[in-house]
Protein backbone atom coordinates (compact mmCIF):
# COMPACT_ATOMS: atom_id res chain seq x y z
CA UNK A 1 0.00 0.00 0.00
CA UNK A 2 1.28 3.26 -0.91
CA UNK A 3 0.94 5.67 1.96
CA UNK A 4 1.43 9.63 1.80
CA UNK A 5 1.75 11.77 4.76
CA UNK A 6 1.17 15.40 4.23
CA UNK A 7 2.60 17.86 7.00
CA UNK A 8 0.97 21.06 6.83
CA UNK A 9 2.41 22.13 9.71
CA UNK A 10 6.07 24.09 9.20
CA UNK A 11 6.62 23.29 12.37
CA UNK A 12 8.55 19.43 11.70
CA UNK A 13 8.64 18.32 15.33
CA UNK A 14 5.54 20.06 16.45
CA UNK A 15 2.32 18.38 18.07
CA UNK A 16 0.78 18.09 13.84
CA UNK A 17 3.93 16.07 12.99
CA UNK A 18 4.19 13.67 16.08
CA UNK A 19 0.45 12.97 15.67
CA UNK A 20 0.99 12.02 11.73
CA UNK A 21 4.26 10.27 12.84
CA UNK A 22 2.34 7.97 15.41
CA UNK A 23 -0.69 7.42 12.72
CA UNK A 24 2.17 6.67 10.18
CA UNK A 25 3.65 3.87 12.52
CA UNK A 26 0.50 2.19 12.13
CA UNK A 27 0.80 1.28 8.71
CA UNK A 28 4.06 0.86 8.79
CA UNK A 29 4.64 -2.97 7.70
CA UNK A 30 6.94 -4.03 5.29
CA UNK A 31 4.83 -4.19 1.99
CA UNK A 32 3.15 -0.32 2.64
CA UNK A 33 5.54 2.74 1.17
CA UNK A 34 5.42 5.53 3.22
CA UNK A 35 6.30 8.81 2.03
CA UNK A 36 6.16 11.76 3.96
CA UNK A 37 5.95 15.34 2.60
CA UNK A 38 6.48 18.80 5.10
CA UNK A 39 4.29 21.07 2.98
CA UNK A 40 6.58 23.67 4.29
CA UNK A 41 9.35 22.66 2.36
CA UNK A 42 7.82 22.36 -0.95
CA UNK A 43 8.17 24.98 -4.02
CA UNK A 44 5.32 25.58 -5.79
CA UNK A 45 3.68 28.70 -7.55
CA UNK A 46 0.37 29.66 -6.46
CA UNK A 47 -2.76 28.80 -8.32
CA UNK A 48 -3.75 31.39 -11.03
CA UNK A 49 -7.35 30.14 -11.72
CA UNK A 50 -6.92 30.27 -15.05
CA UNK A 51 -8.65 26.74 -15.03
CA UNK A 52 -7.19 24.95 -17.93
CA UNK A 53 -6.17 21.70 -15.36
CA UNK A 54 -9.98 21.41 -15.84
CA UNK A 55 -9.72 20.30 -19.75
CA UNK A 56 -5.88 19.33 -19.76
CA UNK A 57 -6.05 17.26 -16.48
CA UNK A 58 -2.60 18.68 -15.75
CA UNK A 59 -1.90 22.28 -13.93
CA UNK A 60 -0.14 24.51 -16.86
CA UNK A 61 2.31 26.85 -14.81
CA UNK A 62 6.01 25.60 -14.60
CA UNK A 63 6.78 22.04 -13.30
CA UNK A 64 7.34 22.32 -9.50
CA UNK A 65 6.54 20.56 -6.38
CA UNK A 66 2.87 20.68 -7.19
CA UNK A 67 3.15 18.05 -9.39
CA UNK A 68 5.06 15.71 -8.29
CA UNK A 69 2.00 16.02 -5.27
CA UNK A 70 -0.68 15.15 -7.95
CA UNK A 71 1.38 11.98 -9.29
CA UNK A 72 1.80 10.79 -5.41
CA UNK A 73 -1.96 11.68 -4.73
CA UNK A 74 -2.95 9.35 -8.27
CA UNK A 75 -0.50 6.64 -6.73
CA UNK A 76 -1.39 6.50 -2.87
CA UNK A 77 -3.82 4.36 -0.98
CA UNK A 78 -4.17 5.91 1.71
CA UNK A 79 -3.78 9.81 2.58
CA UNK A 80 -2.53 11.04 6.15
CA UNK A 81 -2.66 14.62 6.48
CA UNK A 82 -2.38 16.89 9.46
CA UNK A 83 -2.71 20.97 9.80
CA UNK A 84 -2.74 23.14 13.02
CA UNK A 85 -5.52 25.63 13.32
CA UNK A 86 -5.03 29.21 11.97
CA UNK A 87 -7.76 31.00 12.51
CA UNK A 88 -10.25 28.41 11.98
CA UNK A 89 -8.85 26.79 9.39
CA UNK A 90 -6.04 24.50 7.58
CA UNK A 91 -2.40 26.11 7.22
CA UNK A 92 -2.28 28.74 3.87
CA UNK A 93 0.24 26.70 1.99
CA UNK A 94 -1.37 23.25 2.57
CA UNK A 95 -4.42 25.00 1.08
CA UNK A 96 -2.42 26.43 -1.39
CA UNK A 97 -1.18 22.71 -2.39
CA UNK A 98 -4.94 21.43 -2.85
CA UNK A 99 -5.61 24.14 -4.88
CA UNK A 100 -3.16 23.35 -6.90
CA UNK A 101 -4.03 19.64 -7.37
CA UNK A 102 -7.31 19.95 -7.85
CA UNK A 103 -7.48 18.08 -11.56
CA UNK A 104 -6.24 15.01 -9.51
CA UNK A 105 -8.66 15.29 -6.72
CA UNK A 106 -11.57 15.95 -9.01
CA UNK A 107 -12.91 15.81 -12.60
CA UNK A 108 -15.81 17.95 -14.49
CA UNK A 109 -18.42 16.67 -16.39
CA UNK A 110 -20.22 18.47 -18.78
CA UNK A 111 -21.78 22.18 -17.78
CA UNK A 112 -18.96 21.75 -14.80
CA UNK A 113 -20.09 18.98 -12.73
CA UNK A 114 -17.61 17.92 -10.46
CA UNK A 115 -16.98 14.03 -9.98
CA UNK A 116 -14.62 12.73 -7.29
CA UNK A 117 -11.55 11.08 -9.11
CA UNK A 118 -10.35 9.26 -5.73
CA UNK A 119 -12.94 6.47 -4.90
CA UNK A 120 -11.81 3.64 -3.09
CA UNK A 121 -9.12 5.56 -1.24
CA UNK A 122 -8.91 6.37 2.48
CA UNK A 123 -7.65 8.98 4.40
CA UNK A 124 -6.91 10.23 7.66
CA UNK A 125 -7.44 14.18 8.65
CA UNK A 126 -5.35 15.06 11.93
CA UNK A 127 -5.25 18.92 13.65
CA UNK A 128 -3.67 20.79 16.49
CA UNK A 129 -4.86 24.14 18.32
CA UNK A 130 -3.77 26.12 20.94
CA UNK A 131 -8.04 26.67 21.73
CA UNK A 132 -8.55 24.54 24.93
CA UNK A 133 -11.43 22.25 24.62
CA UNK A 134 -14.35 22.88 24.32
CA UNK A 135 -13.45 26.34 23.20
CA UNK A 136 -11.90 25.20 20.04
CA UNK A 137 -15.43 23.48 19.30
CA UNK A 138 -17.55 26.73 20.11
CA UNK A 139 -15.80 29.02 18.44
CA UNK A 140 -15.23 26.59 15.45
CA UNK A 141 -11.36 26.23 15.76
CA UNK A 142 -10.92 22.81 14.89
CA UNK A 143 -13.95 21.95 13.24
CA UNK A 144 -13.40 24.94 11.00
CA UNK A 145 -9.98 23.00 9.85
CA UNK A 146 -11.66 19.52 9.85
CA UNK A 147 -14.49 20.74 7.98
CA UNK A 148 -12.53 22.24 5.17
CA UNK A 149 -10.10 19.08 4.88
CA UNK A 150 -13.07 16.93 4.69
CA UNK A 151 -14.80 18.86 1.93
CA UNK A 152 -11.92 18.77 -0.07
CA UNK A 153 -11.10 14.81 0.45
CA UNK A 154 -15.03 13.86 0.52
CA UNK A 155 -15.61 15.87 -2.57
CA UNK A 156 -12.52 13.60 -4.32
CA UNK A 157 -13.55 10.38 -3.61
CA UNK A 158 -11.64 9.57 -0.34
CA UNK A 159 -13.07 8.27 2.89
CA UNK A 160 -12.15 9.58 5.76
CA UNK A 161 -11.83 6.44 8.10
CA UNK A 162 -10.35 8.79 10.89
CA UNK A 163 -10.15 12.51 12.47
CA UNK A 164 -7.79 13.50 15.55
CA UNK A 165 -7.64 16.77 16.91
CA UNK A 166 -5.33 17.85 19.81
CA UNK A 167 -6.93 21.14 21.33
CA UNK A 168 -5.07 23.36 24.02
CA UNK A 169 -1.73 23.35 22.91
CA UNK A 170 -0.50 26.36 23.99
CA UNK A 171 -0.58 24.71 27.49
CA UNK A 172 1.19 21.52 26.89
CA UNK A 173 3.17 19.44 24.70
Amino acid sequence: MNILVLNGSPRKNGNVAKMLRKEAEKYSASDNQIIWHDVSDLNFSFCKGCMACRSKSNCVLREDDAHKIAQEIKNCSLLIVGTPVYWGNMNGKLKSLFDRIVYVMMGEKKYGIPFPLNKGKKAVIITSCTTPFPFNYICHQSTGAGKALKEILKCSGFKIIRTKNLAGTKEKE
